[in-house]
């Protein structure tokens, strides 16, 4: 095993439920620590969201200790030894020791076990393998320091291996390394992931798609996706034939305008052209609803945005779209070549900042009053006053409106 590091200073670690959990099930011979993500972005300085624990202790035991201790436990995997425990609102994965005894796939069977070297060694990659005691220190057992260290993603031995296990690992392998990686691939892991891509067909596409859309929003996102796809490997994954360069066009935009990045959006520059390339990767990964319905908008519309458009021209737009606006419009920023620092563009994504779109103000009853019934008629008189309405650019004065009124219902 390596030199010891620590994450003592970490304050998680010192304070708030982490401690009195770990104070629980460290005790008549059984022994806790925290482990995978947690440890590693503790080590490597990045915000750590999540923290799970393992330990030698049976998961009914564990539900004994923590129900004494007066914490919830939910049994949310305890046939693979996992319970959820909650202490104050805040959920802790607390998992038993395990030994993969078969594995086939996403499915294992496991054995529970005491060796934590052995628990560490059936993980993914080296950095996702470290532990960490209470007092914070850091075990690793497969290299995991060194790598992340070196900010290299790196399967825990025999590549292929480990990716038989579960072929969702070649997409974790491209994703943590735009998480997390710096400089080349790591070589026998890429080949490894070459060679066994015929194992993505039969992964389920829910699993994809959660996979898929966090490598989108990851820090080096760009430099995964150009290898994935040099290797024939994302054209497997979408179904279709992708552009990268259009997500490293998106990722400047949003930085120019200090806007978090967003999967949905970044897989609409990859992969969406017209309204059928959004239905066919709502099909390929299974994409929710909003996502299906976000990606169909912005095929259907990216071409009406530009930067030529006028003030008068672009509220007409954004009335029209309402929330999909910034959508389609940095899709159509992206989509003409324009560069990040385009002021006309910048312009016109920054709209709803500056002006938001009135509600129609005129109502059927306001057409009723000037004499026409009820009816299809009567809808097509108030739709064309609303078109008149927007072609005005929203006017709000009643001389206005009268007019507009007054107009639709003449015909």
């Amino acid at each position: 095993m390596a030199a010891s590091r620590s994450i003592a200073d970490a304050p998680w670690l010192n304070s708030g439920p982490l401690p009195r959990l770990l104070g629980v099930l460290n005790s008549d011979g059984e022994e806790a620590r925290i482990v995978g993500g947690a440890v590693r972005n503790a080590l490597l300085g990045e915000p750590v969201h999540e923290i799970d624990v393992a330990t030698t202790a049976l998961p009914q035991l564990v539900v004994q200790r923590v129900e004494s201790a007066g914490f919830k436990a939910v049994p949310t995997g305890i046939e693979h030894g996992t319970v959820t425990v909650v202490i104050d609102r805040h959920p802790f994965e607390v998992t038993t020791l395990r030994e993969d005894v078969e594995t086939y796939g996403r499915h294992a069977k496991v054995v529970f076990g005491r060796d934590w070297q052995r628990d560490a060694e059936r993980r993914d990659f080296t950095m996702n393998a470290l532990s960490a005691s209470a007092d914070g220190t850091i075990h690793d057992y497969v290299g995991g320091i060194a790598d992340a260290d070196a900010r290299h993603v790196r399967f825990i031995g025999e590549p292929a291996k480990r990716i038989a296990e579960d072929y969702l690992r070649i997409l974790r392998f491209f994703r943590f390394h735009a998480a997390y990686g710096r400089g080349e691939l790591d070589a026998a892991g890429f080949a490894a992931c070459i060679a066994g891509r015929e194992g993505l067909d039969q992964l389920s596409r829910e699993r994809v798609r959660m996979e898929l859309l966090k490598l989108l929003v990851a820090p080096r996102a760009v430099a995964s996706l150009a290898a994935m796809l040099d290797a024939g490997l994302l054209v497997r994954v979408l179904d279709g034939v992708p552009n990268v360069a259009n997500v490293e066009s998106l990722a400047a935009i949003e930085q120019a305008l200090a806007l978090g990045a967003d999967a949905t959006r970044r897989l609409a520059a990859l992969g969406v052209l017209v309204p059928e390339d959004g239905e066919r990767l709502w099909q390929k990964l299974r994409l929710t609803n909003a996502e299906h319905e976000r990606l169909a908008t912005i095929g259907e519309h990216w071409r009406l945005a530009s930067a030529a458009l006028s003030e008068p021209q672009a509220r007409a737009l954004l009335y029209r779209l309402e929330d999909a606006f910034v959508d389609v419009v940095l899709i159509g920023w992206v989509r003409s070549g324009a560069p990040a620092t385009d002021a006309g563009w910048r312009k016109l994504a920054q709209l709803p900042q500056r002006w938001t779109p009135p509600a129609f103000p005129l109502k059927a009853a306001d057409l009723i009053a000037r004499g026409l019934e009820k009816g299809p008629a009567l809808g097509k008189a108030l739709a064309a006053a609303e078109r008149a309405w927007i072609a005005q650019d929203f006017p709000a004065e009643k001389a206005a409106l009268d007019a507009i009124a007054d107009a639709a219902a003449k015909g």
